[in-house]
């Protein structure tokens, strides 16, 4: 029979996984009202896929078999500026860039050029150059250097494991829903009169868990978890107290074969990426004003088909930045174009943005962590990579 601890069990009890140290739900909120939320989508997402580049004369022909139709035609792409246009499966997203709320950064990569999900994550991550340098991750580090706020959790991970983007020093924090049915009230208010008499610790523990159980209640979808996950981290950050950041995850991205099969996987992905920054812009009502939520990947791939009708690793993908806070209505693309020539490795989209340039924009312009924090500590041996500048609204 296995063995299960108590704080594993208090974690069974309420949905709740147990904190680094000692949990509790009490985060500590900085001067600053601006939230950010982290959605990692990981299996490496094909950025042509969701960002067509139609205006592109080599588009249809580096894509047969993959390209979009043209917007305005049946089915075709939503137009964004005349030469990119969004996959017509995110409607949410097109509404928000309408508005000004929304804007993507196309052919895009980390500094990884090897093609391993295991590696290209580590370094999504880490934001170091080479995979397994270090153990911390690059939000955890840029928490640390956020204000004088006293040492409770700044952010929030809605994983099923704490991700390696957030471990490090700085206090963090994380929720998932129950697995199973979950314990009657009655069984729970008696383990806790039972931690009140005999371990205070334990009882604290489970009474934060209880009280983050209340802050998300009625959120969790068990037809679409990602959905339900993303009104949870809404419900979290609009919290007077809440934190000022969250990670949510999203796999399932890998589309070596079918990958224009309607109702097939990345189909699937990107309705539920549509609707999951609805439902957390909908948790968050006013705040929404005050937040953005970027979504990356570890790498892109290939242009051209595969044999099985999907699409290889690749290199350059897109990164997509939305949020009430954000100065959007614009895509940010230093396009390097689809002929063979122009691919890397005649393959690949090739990268003309580093990432570690957006997120460092978005740390400083959202969080309000400070450049030489983000260029000491938070990326070290980067400052021949510049923040992205202007993407916060001003105000």
């Amino acid at each position: 029979m296995p063995v299960v601890t108590r704080r594993e069990a208090i974690a069974s009890l309420c949905g709740v996984l147990p904190l680094v140290i000692a949990p509790r739900f009490a985060f500590a909120r900085t001067e600053r009202q601006d939230r950010l939320v982290i959605v990692t989508l990981r299996g490496a997402v094909d950025g042509l896929a969701v960002v067509p580049s139609f205006g592109d004369p080599q588009y249809e022909i580096a894509r047969a078999g993959l390209a979009q139709s043209r917007p305005g035609s049946g089915g075709g792409v939503l137009d964004l500026d005349g030469f990119f246009g969004l996959t017509p499966l995110m409607p949410g997203l097109h509404a928000l860039y309408a508005k000004g709320e929304a804007m993507i950064f196309h052919a895009v990569a980390s500094p990884y050029r090897e093609r391993s999900h295991f590696d290209g994550q580590n370094i999504l991550e880490t934001g170091r150059s080479r995979p397994f340098e270090t153990s911390d991750g690059w939000l955890n580090r840029a928490l640390a250097g956020i204000g004088r706020a006293p040492a409770r959790e700044r952010a929030i991970s809605l994983t099923s494991r704490m991700p390696l983007v957030l471990r490090g020093s700085a206090p963090v924090t994380s929720w998932t829903p129950s697995i199973g049915n979950a314990p009657g009230l009655s069984t729970i208010s008696a383990v806790q009169r039972l931690y009140d008499q005999s371990d205070p610790g334990l009882a604290r523990a489970l009474s934060s868990a209880r009280r983050a159980n209340a802050v998300v209640a009625g959120t969790a979808s068990s037809d679409k978890p990602f959905k339900g996950l993303m009104a949870a981290a809404g419900k979290f950050l609009g919290e007077p107290e809440g934190p000022c950041a969250a990670v949510v995850e999203l796999g399932g991205w890998d589309t070596h074969a079918a990958q224009a099969q309607p109702f097939g996987a990345l189909y699937r992905n990107l309705i539920l990426l549509d609707e999951g920054v609805q439902a957390l812009a909908t948790e968050l009502r006013s705040s929404w004003a005050h937040t953005a939520v970027l979504m990356i990947t570890e790498f892109g791939r290939t242009v051209a088909m595969n044999g099985s009708q999907g699409t290889d690793h690749g290199t350059a993908s897109v990164a997509i930045l939305a949020g009430g806070a954000v100065q959007g209505g614009r895509v940010v693309a230093d396009w390097p174009g689809l002929l063979a020539r122009e691919l890397l490795d005649g393959r690949d989209l090739r990268p003309t943005l580093d990432l570690r340039s957006i997120i460092k924009g978005c740390l400083i312009e959202f969080l309000g962590v400070t450049p030489d924090h983000v260029e000491r500590v938070v990326f070290p041996e980067t400052r021949h990579v510049p923040p992205q500048r202007g993407i916060r609204r001003p105000g």
